[in-house]
């Protein structure tokens, strides 16, 4: 029975060793070759050890052999190439030896004679005392006072007139040289008869045929102001008022005097506050025209009354003008010039003498005339315009 499982046992190993040893080396070779291949670095990513520094047989640094390398015992006949001749450099024996450092020592040819030889990738030192001499001479260059070059050379102080003339309105550069040579344009009182000339627009007076031109940055409006609006520019309970037409401005502007609330007609704007003064200033005397629709009929001598003055609670008021425009039956549109500014001065005038004013419309003020401006429109003054009121105000 132990014979036979042993002879079971050694037939069975018999038969797995037989089997296995037939059938193992196959399988064995492939997966040995596979693991092989598997950890056998890829073309890219091996590395080639070039110049070593460890390793017998390495070279080191110098790229001489090391002394525990295989060359390292090789006879002294068969010298390295590389780094026989630094080698032998270093002990002077061999033939590169003497020109080498022939080169390098204080009388080499073509080399400093009287100091050491520098690299070839370094500058040439220079003495302290030659920069020094080279930064005064940079100093003195841009100390120099400064040349005065001609007219037509660099920036000059100032604008040509014919410039300030054409951004005031006045017409094209042109135009402008024009009335220069026709002596019509004058600065600070003097008339100008050569073009070219520079002026300041901000100090500089310029006048064109008399009239003052506006070139610094003011601005002037005319209103024909609707009845219902308020003469102020803001009005803290939300009446419609002046401000409303001018809200997109960059500038602040002001009103040049008052129109009553139901009263229509034209009214100044700007930002020039002397001029807005000086035009409200009874002493300057500036007329303003107004159309008054009444009831008659009107007695004769109306006219003679307005103007010797009517008596009114803050004094007598008198007109400068006065005449019956239309009369249809019992209406009766007549036309009134003061020089006054008194509120409500034109409705109490007329009250006063027996005549209610019924509609009020301002036409002028001063020189300025409403014309056929619509009703609520703005306008923007021509540089005309606004010359005569500066000479209304002595400006």
């Amino acid at each position: 029975m132990r014979s036979s499982g042993r002879n079971n046992d050694s037939g069975r190993g018999n038969y797995r060793g037989a089997g296995g040893g037939a059938s193992q080396p196959k399988a064995g070779g492939k997966r040995d070759e596979k693991q092989q291949r598997a950890g056998r670095p890829r073309p890219e990513e091996r590395r080639y050890d070039v110049g070593g520094t460890g390793g017998p047989g390495g070279k080191d640094e110098r790229g001489g052999a090391k002394s525990g390398g295989p060359k390292s015992g090789a006879p002294k006949s068969g010298a390295p190439k590389s780094g026989g001749s630094r080698g032998a450099a270093a002990r002077g024996g061999a033939k590169g030896g003497p020109r080498t450092g022939a080169k390098s020592g204080p009388g080499a040819k073509g080399g400093p004679k009287g100091g050491p030889q520098r690299g070839r990738g370094q500058a040439p030192a220079r003495p302290r005392e030659y920069d020094a001499q080279v930064e005064e001479r940079n100093r003195a260059r841009h100390n120099k006072p400064q040349i005065k070059t001609p007219k037509t050379f660099g920036d000059q102080e100032g604008e040509r007139l014919q410039k300030v003339l054409a951004r005031a309105g006045m017409g094209s550069r042109r135009a402008c040289e024009e009335l220069i040579d026709q002596a019509r344009v004058e600065v600070n009182g003097q008339i100008v008869m050569e073009q070219g000339v520079r002026v300041d627009p901000e100090k500089d007076e310029i006048k064109v045929d008399g009239l003052t031109v506006a070139t610094q940055s003011y601005l002037f409006f005319a209103l024909n102001k609707p009845a219902g609006v308020v003469s102020t520019m803001e009005d803290p309970d939300g009446r419609q008022c002046l401000g409303d037409y001018v809200t997109n401005r960059e500038t602040r502007l002001f009103h040049v005097g008052r129109l009553d609330t139901e009263t229509e007609g034209i009214i100044l704007l700007t930002n020039h506050g002397e001029l807005a003064h000086r035009l409200t200033h009874p002493r300057y005397g500036v007329k303003k025209t107004y159309l008054a629709a009444i009831q008659g009929p009107l007695p004769r001598d109306l006219g003679k009354q307005l103007k010797d003055g009517i008596q009114l609670e803050d004094g007598y008021a008198r007109a400068d003008h006065f005449r019956v425009v239309e009369n249809t039956g019992k209406n009766y549109l007549v036309e009134v010039t003061l020089h006054e500014g008194r509120k409500h001065i034109v409705r109490r005038m007329l009250s006063e003498a027996g005549f209610p004013v019924d509609k009020l419309v301002r036409t002028s003020f001063g020189p300025i005339a409403l014309g056929d401006q619509k009703s609520g429109w703005l306008r923007r003054m021509t540089n005309t315009e606004v010359g005569m009121l500066m000479r209304e105000v002595e400006l």
